[in-house]
């Protein structure tokens, strides 16, 4: 029997994390599956170690990483180097993950060749084109040109099945950053950076931070600075930054906080040495989405410097909370968290409403399903 060729891209840190977990489950396949990888650079300085860590070696690097570049140089170069490498390929199906600028040009590429599209992470909605940007409206879009949704949640499948994607399109399979994250707990991680290595996670609070946003650039990210600030006058509390390449993140970020004492500005993080963080911190004050997605898996209290989430299910569940970006309220409900025992152990909780660590298996199967059911 023929196999089933499929063409995983990849672009950014987060996306070769949750992408891993599949790559590898197709290898595993290998009588059924030809299975190649595409890396597009979108994060060079960031991906390269992730790609390490996983022992994924991409079978064409199309490297249309530059500085400053603005989204639509991103989506332009993208487009023009991807084009070439799918007619040669001539995959049966690519598969591309969550919201990102990679994501969505690839699959938009794909669909301009007739190539069937697998969107893992499907159906996150914040319904607000502009928060988070430009993911929203990226996977609002791949959601229309995708003809298999692997939904991590059951919430996220209810968004697709309301905008009118047929039921049997929609499959539910957990997200798989639950499985890269057993993957490297598993490993008992220990922190890479000497500046960690140094800290009392015993008799500390420590703060595990991000904040990179493309929606907090300028005044929001200020204001989340000068609420670390404050928070770090507490002598028991040490903040542990690590903070993202981009200029309009790094300026500001060490313009403010650069001198504090108890507050650890470091480079981006290996995945092991974050994943060591994620287990020891005591809580988490973030605006990404992976984190909402991972904290809960250890128990960690996540509060979301955000309007609006696309990551529902931890807030339902009690063990995240949305504080917006008014450095007032960050530093009321963290002071909360801080001091008040009865709140903190309410939301330390282990809960996972984001998957059981199978997801990559389920996809993997639910793709198999359908080409052999086409069959």
């Amino acid at each position: 029997m023929k196999k089933i060729k499929v063409i995983t891209i990849v672009g950014t840190r987060p996306e070769v994390i949750k992408l891993a977990p599949v790559i590898a489950e197709f290898k595993k396949h290998s009588d059924v599956f030809s299975s190649k990888v595409i890396l597009t650079g979108q994060h060079r300085s960031m991906v390269d170690q992730f790609l390490l860590l996983f022992s994924l070696r991409p079978d064409y690097d199309l490297d249309i990483m530059r500085p400053d570049q603005t989204l639509n140089q991103v989506a332009v170069r993208c487009l023009e180097r991807l084009d070439p490498v799918l007619k040669k390929e001539k995959p049966d199906l690519i598969l591309v993950e969550g919201d990102t600028t990679t994501a969505f040009i690839a699959g938009f590429g794909a669909f301009n060749l007739k190539i069937p599209v697998g969107h893992v992470e499907a159906g996150l909605r914040t319904n607000d084109k502009f928060r988070p940007f430009p993911e929203e409206m990226n996977r609002c879009l791949l959601s229309v040109i995708a003809a298999l949704h692997f939904a991590p949640t059951t919430e996220a499948a209810k968004n697709l099945i309301s905008e009118g994607i047929e039921k049997k399109r929609v499959v539910v399979t957990g997200n798989t950053v639950v499985d890269a994250l057993k993957f490297m707990a598993a490993k008992k991680p220990q922190p890479s950076v000497s500046e960690l290595k140094k800290l009392d996670f015993r008799h500390k609070k420590v703060i595990l931070v991000t904040a990179h946003r493309r929606e907090s650039f300028g005044a929001p990210l200020m204001a989340i600075c000068r609420a670390l600030k404050e928070i770090a006058a507490d002598p028991t509390v040490e903040i542990v930054y690590p903070v993202h390449l981009n200029p309009n993140v790094r300026k500001p970020v060490q313009r403010i906080l650069g001198k504090q004492a108890n507050i650890h500005l470091l480079s981006p993080l290996d995945y092991p040495t974050l994943v060591f963080l994620l287990m020891n911190c005591y809580l988490v004050l973030t605006d990404s989405g992976g984190i909402q997605e991972e904290a809960p898996t250890f128990g960690k209290p996540l509060l979301v410097m955000r309007e609006v989430t696309e990551r529902p299910e931890g807030v339902k569940a009690g063990v995240a909370r949305l504080v917006g970006m008014d450095a007032d309220r960050i530093v009321r409900e963290t002071r909360t968290l801080l001091t008040s025992g009865s709140r903190y152990k309410s939301m330390a909780r282990r809960v996972y409403p984001y998957g059981d660590g199978k997801a990559a298996r389920r996809i993997v199967q639910a793709v198999r399903k359908t080409f052999i059911l086409k069959k």
